[in-house]
């Protein structure tokens, strides 16, 4: 193998399958050690499954100011910032509904004790806008009865650090995936990054999908196809309707998107999810290459996304809705 053939390592990071690709083979375990360092600090910092943690000791004493380390703040600021951009799609306040569906636990033991008998009743988004963070102070307070969850942030920022921590470790180009969230930094090899779209990144590539090349950015894959878990009340996902509390029932059931970086993509590929039919002319506007496949498996590409080798049946773009 040359000094220029990519090699792609798998780890586990967050509860899924972690993908860490370099353009230089020698630099492998430079750019996974580095990769290492990030998930170790997200997780300490941002996990809501493990009671060391510090959004754990801010959901603990809500009502209260609480000092946090500059992981925690960036991940806070960066679901805030998802919040105003998204009018709210995107909510960072979710916590208490997810755990009112039974999500209230590492999700593999969530699964294994299916089906979920809630531990308590459908409960409301209090709404970003009772987080305080003060960068000067370094604390952040949650009004009362507020619990955050940085499901739909936290991820793809760590993604975007560990793919710079990883560039800066190696010296070469790197890729980072955690599950659906992708982050590219440093030169691209000569082709580009191949990349499998499909609804579950731990799908085979069997599996209807799409291949696509990528050289910078990030990509994001929103899905209520997976993450879902059976109830006494029936089958729920961890997409949750801040409008609702609920798991939301959207005519999009994959949304993939790429941007400059896998944070914006994530935001901007969760909120279509919650937005449904509209985020069609929302996404255009925002001259973001989408991939929308509607529950009917009909596929919408949307602001230069590429048509060639998709598997699913390609919708008329003046059809928007499922």
């Amino acid at each position: 193998m040359s000094s220029d053939t990519t090699e792609l390592l798998r780890l586990e990071a967050f509860g899924t399958v972690a993908l860490v690709g370099v353009t230089d083979h020698r630099r492998a375990k430079a750019a996974e050690a580095a990769v290492v360092r990030i998930v170790d600090a997200f997780d300490r910092a941002c996990s809501r499954f493990r009671a060391d943690s510090e959004i754990c000791a801010v959901n603990a004493a809500a009502g209260s100011a609480v000092r946090v380390g500059p992981v925690l703040l960036d991940a806070v600021g960066a679901a805030l910032r998802a919040a105003r951009l998204t009018d709210g799609d995107v909510d960072p306040t979710v916590g208490r509904a997810l755990i009112a569906l039974g999500y209230d636990r590492d999700f593999d033991e969530v699964l294994a004790t299916a089906p979920v008998r809630p531990s308590a009743p459908l409960a409301s988004v209090p709404g970003w806008r009772t987080v305080r963070l003060d960068r000067e102070a370094g604390t952040i307070r949650l009004a009362p009865g507020v619990l955050l969850d940085l499901g739909a942030t936290a991820k793809a920022l760590a993604a975007d650090r560990a793919a710079g921590a990883a560039l800066e470790a190696a010296g070469c180009g790197v890729l980072v995936s955690f599950g659906g969230d992708l982050a590219i930094a440093g030169p691209a090899p000569d082709d580009g990054w191949r990349v499998r779209v499909t609804d579950d990144h731990r799908a085979g590539v069997s599996e209807p999908g799409q291949w696509i090349s990528l050289r910078s950015g990030g990509l994001a894959t929103s899905s209520v196809a997976v993450r879902r878990w059976r109830t006494d009340s029936g089958d729920v996902h961890h997409l949750v309707d801040p409008g609702t509390g609920r798991s939301v029932d959207s005519v999009w059931r994959t949304v993939s998107v790429s941007a400059a970086s896998c944070l914006d993509a994530n935001i901007a590929s969760t909120a279509a999810i919650v937005r449904g039919s509209p985020a069609a002319a929302w996404l255009t506007g925002l001259g973001l290459p989408s991939r929308l496949v509607g529950v009917d498996g009909t596929v919408l590409h949307l602001a230069g996304w590429p048509a060639d080798a998709e598997d699913l049946p390609i919708r008329d773009p003046s059809v928007t809705a499922a």
